[in-house]
């Protein structure tokens, strides 16, 4: 028997090598060559033929074609369907990734519980026997009697399948299980993972259906297989939080249909995931009295506004370079924010270990938590709390300027909402009209930030 063929392909953009390279000549990535099998040219053919995603239609001008609002339908979760942008919607393509056992399969069977009552739904499973999703369905006590579920892993059969049952909605779990017979490369691989969704979507365009795809995620958290795969669908959904936790956020990092950076925040209970409909009161630790190092701000999540406590820890270094770590935070984006703390307001940490956290496993990526970082760094350096019922926004230049953060308004009323009383924001995202129950006190500089402190104190 002759021996098989292999080739070196890219897991990121799907480039081809004849010998191994640590770095991929195609898109200039590091580590990301795998070994596959060389396809036979008959295979490669049958499949690389180009076939459309929908109907054939004529040429139309722009402006003749009536721009309908997408239609969409309620999943029953209302936290899930915050981050699809609303529901839903008939032949959208939708991927879930998330860590091992963080609850992709258990979202996606309650939230198929509910759509069976109004839609036909089938539930395809590839890592798992229907013994064991009947019996994660029983301990989750979800009404499971109009989901349809089929244990298949060939892509063949699972499109026969649809064609014949005709299912609105299909969740596919996962994506890394299936494969094609017109391919001889394992499952998982990138040609298998590659077709396999190319021609799932296909399914889905043209016969209206809404397909979810759950798909594994690297060691470093990104979704596995080629990233040509994010491209394909319309939403991409990250599963994020501690499995330790019980609290799980949903993020959109794509959606062609709505908002991206929404967020749903979601707590697992023994029935499952549950909504939390007040998720600021998870990220604010409850402490009896203030405490130094303490800063609570307001951070927007999509069209969400959030508040998070930043935690800051400043103590004596014990070793010649002193270290920087934050959890929650760009830990690059603290070094300049200690450099510019240094040089602007005078307060040096050179000396120092700076360790910064953000309550409740949230991720903060945005530069409005710059002012807040820094007046927890500097209370934790003085060991002395900064006033109560405090909030705080706003990006810091390299200049040592505080500049505005989109949507202040909208941050302002969360913050009063919560009972807040005294806000410091920059001065350009002072509003107005006053905001009921709230102070606000507006700053252009880092270091009038800080000798603003004391005089709120006063307030509070």
């Amino acid at each position: 028997m002759a021996k098989a063929k292999t080739q070196y392909t890219c897991t990121e953009c799907g480039g081809i090598s004849a010998k191994w390279a640590g770095k991929c000549p195609a898109c200039g990535q590091w580590n990301t060559m795998v070994e596959t099998l060389m396809e036979s040219a008959n295979n490669r053919f049958a499949a690389s033929r180009p076939q459309s995603l929908a109907q054939t239609a004529p040429v139309m001008n722009l402006t003749d074609i009536d721009a309908e609002d997408v239609p969409r339908f309620s999943t029953s979760m209302e936290e899930f369907d915050r981050v699809l942008g609303g529901g839903l919607v008939p032949g959208g393509v939708v991927l879930i990734g998330g860590d091992p056992g963080i609850g992709k399969s258990t979202l996606l069977l309650q939230a198929l519980s509910h759509l069976a009552r109004i839609r036909k739904v089938l539930y395809v499973s590839g890592e798992e026997s229907g013994a064991q999703i009947a019996l994660r369905a029983k301990r989750l006590a979800v009404d499971a009697n109009g989901v349809q579920l089929q244990a298949e892993i060939q892509l063949e059969k699972i499109l026969q399948t649809l064609a014949e049952h005709q299912p609105q909605v299909v969740v596919i779990d996962s994506i890394q299980t299936l494969y094609s017979e017109a391919l001889t490369s394992a499952p998982g691989s990138v040609a298998q993972v590659r077709e396999c969704a190319a021609q799932l979507t296909r399914m889905a365009k043209t016969n209206n259906i809404t397909m979810i795809l759950v798909g594994h995620v690297t060691k470093e958290g990104a979704l596995a297989g080629p990233r040509v795969l994010e491209h394909i669908v319309d939403t991409v959904l990250y599963f994020e939080g501690d499995t330790h936790s019980s609290f799980r956020l949903v993020r959109a990092i794509k959606n062609r249909f709505g908002a991206v950076n929404e967020l749903g925040v979601f707590a697992m209970t023994e029935r499952g995931l549950r909504g939390v409909s007040n998720p600021s009161a998870l990220f604010l630790s409850q402490h009896e009295t203030q405490v130094p190092g303490s800063c609570v701000m307001v951070t927007q999540e999509g069209t969400r506004p959030l508040l998070v406590e930043i935690q800051a820890l400043v103590d004596a270094a014990f070793s010649p370079n002193a270290k920087r770590l934050s959890v929650g935070l760009e830990q690059n984006r603290l070094a300049m924010l200690l450099a510019v703390l240094h040089r602007h307001a005078g307060v040096a940490a050179a000396d120092q270990d700076v360790f910064i956290n953000a309550v409740g496993g949230v991720k903060i990526t945005e530069p409005a938590a710059d002012l807040a970082v820094l007046l927890a760094i500097h209370s934790s350096m003085r060991n002395k709390a900064l006033p109560r019922r405090l909030v705080v926004f706003g990006e810091v230049g390299l200049a040592g300027e505080i500049r505005p953060a989109p949507r202040g308004q909208e941050r302002l009323r969360e913050a009063a909402k919560l009972g807040f009383t005294v806000a410091m924001i920059p001065k350009a995202n002072v509003p107005k009209q006053p905001v009921e129950g709230l102070t606000i006190v507006g700053v252009d500089r880092i270091e009038e930030a800080m000798a603003k402190i004391r005089d709120i104190d006063d307030m509070s």
